[in-house]
């Protein structure tokens, strides 16, 4: 019963993990809009606006000429190389641009695409989606790979955790079958039979609930240093913390009702005989 309740408390740990990770893969994408150096602050508000309506975009962040190059100085200050050139250069290079953020990978081609058939064309220089979309397509690919990844571990674990509670049922048809002959023999009533092993289920759910909430709470705390290796941005401590009562709540109905289940469906198989 302990398996049965850690497996539904890893499809329930699993969703919140993937999403977190899903989420910071994308949003390290995005692409980049150049406008022409004559182009006012104000016309760029107006595509910022304009785009920002788009269903696909989920954010617009507006980077001036003068943010750029502070930006870039911040970054390669200690490259002498790039600094020379930045001050060989004698003006400001950069050019004033929209960094813009859809809501999915796969969401970037059509948001390109609005902007090169769009009313804005003209003061556009350039959009470096073409250049950015090998790095998109990985990352739409590899998201991808963790949705379906996700369905596939959940359908598993489902499916163990129902043959683990089938077995669960079995192992308490056998172990009660003598138990209730004897109540029969004597002449108890239905009634007076189910009451103490539905009792007994109930009991030995609430006993695995806190023995996997236990295992659940070490589980986390052990390996969320090592998740974080990997996903510096997920803890699967903080998501289980964030969530506590929902997950002993989880626990505690799957216990409960597999123990409840298990002894009223062995009473019942031997009542009627």
């Amino acid at each position: 019963m302990v398996l049965v309740i850690f497996l539904a408390t890893l499809l329930f740990l699993l969703r919140p993990a993937s999403e977190i990770l899903i989420s910071e893969l994308q949003d390290k994408v995005d692409i980049s809009v150049y406008f022409k150096k004559d182009i006012l602050s104000e016309e760029i508000a107006e595509v910022r606006a304009e785009v920002s309506r788009i269903p696909e975009v989920k954010n617009v962040e507006y980077v001036s000429r003068e943010e750029a190059i502070e930006k870039f100085v911040l970054r390669y200050k200690d490259d002498p190389i790039l600094m020379e050139s930045l001050v060989e250069a004698g003006e400001n290079p950069f050019l004033a641009s929209l960094s813009i953020r859809a809501w999915q990978a796969s969401q970037y081609e059509q948001v390109a695409a609005f902007l090169e058939t769009g009313p804005f064309i003209n003061l556009i220089d350039k959009i470096d989606y073409y250049q950015r979309k090998p790095v998109i397509e990985k990352v739409f690919s590899l998201t991808d790979g963790i949705n379906r990844a996700g369905i596939t571990f959940t359908i598993i674990l489902g499916v163990i955790a129902a043959l683990v509670a089938f077995n669960t049922v079995r192992l308490a048809i056998c172990n009660t079958s003598q138990e209730i002959s004897v109540m029969r023999l004597v002449g108890a009533s239905n009634r007076f039979i189910r009451g103490p092993f539905l009792i007994q289920g109930i009991i030995i759910g609430l006993i695995a609930t806190i023995i996997t909430l236990l295992i659940t709470l070490a589980v986390c705390y052990g390996f969320d240093s090592k998740v974080k290796i990997i996903a510096p941005n997920v803890s699967i401590f903080n998501i289980f913390l964030t969530n506590f009562w929902n997950l002993f709540l989880i626990q505690l109905v799957t216990g409960v009702g597999l123990g409840a289940m298990s002894s009223l469906i062995a009473v019942r198989k031997y009542l009627k005989m």
